[in-house]
């Protein structure tokens, strides 16, 4: 893909998925020479405006060799629907609350994140679940699915044609 492309992850609180898979992009997108896509998060809830991710998604992508403690929660805005070019949901009820939100001459284009990036859904209807209330291996589970993604997001994204 030859022009800047824009992404938005969004979750529910921003503190666990989807600063995760914006860590996780930034870092597969920067190691196949796609440094130029613009990768943010938000959340469609206010509850942690201006916290860091969840420590527990903190530790699990630094695990992984990929450091998120510089991330801040946000809440998705009205302008998000015209400076992205696409905002990608990580679950269903957060696709169907992105899609309720649009305002007005939105030109962003909402999809779930799984789907987007070509990700069989295998569980869940491509849902990456929320391991807020879970222990490290969930936190673990949701890493391994949103790097898978971000792998995926990375052939889609060297395609010539922007499906």
């Amino acid at each position: 893909m030859s022009r800047e492309t824009s992404l938005l992850i969004v979750c529910l609180g921003n503190i666990c998925r989807s600063p995760m898979a914006e860590g996780a992009l930034r870092a597969r997108l920067e190691e196949a020479g796609l440094g130029h896509v613009r990768v943010d998060s938000a959340g469609t809830g206010d509850w942690h405006v201006g916290n860091p991710p969840d420590s527990r998604a903190i530790a699990t992508a630094a695990r992984h060799g990929v450091d998120i403690s510089g991330l801040r929660a946000r809440q998705l805005q009205a302008d998000d629907y015209r400076r992205f070019d696409w905002m990608l949901a990580a679950d269903l009820q957060n696709l169907r609350d992105v899609q309720a939100r649009k305002p007005d001459g939105a030109s962003a284009r909402i999809d779930l994140l799984t789907r987007w990036a070509g990700v069989p859904a295998d569980v869940g209807e491509g849902a990456i679940p929320d391991p807020y209330t879970g222990d490290r291996e969930d936190f673990e589970h949701v890493w391994r699915m949103v790097d898978e993604v971000a792998s995926a997001a990375v052939a889609r994204l060297r395609r010539p044609i922007d499906a």
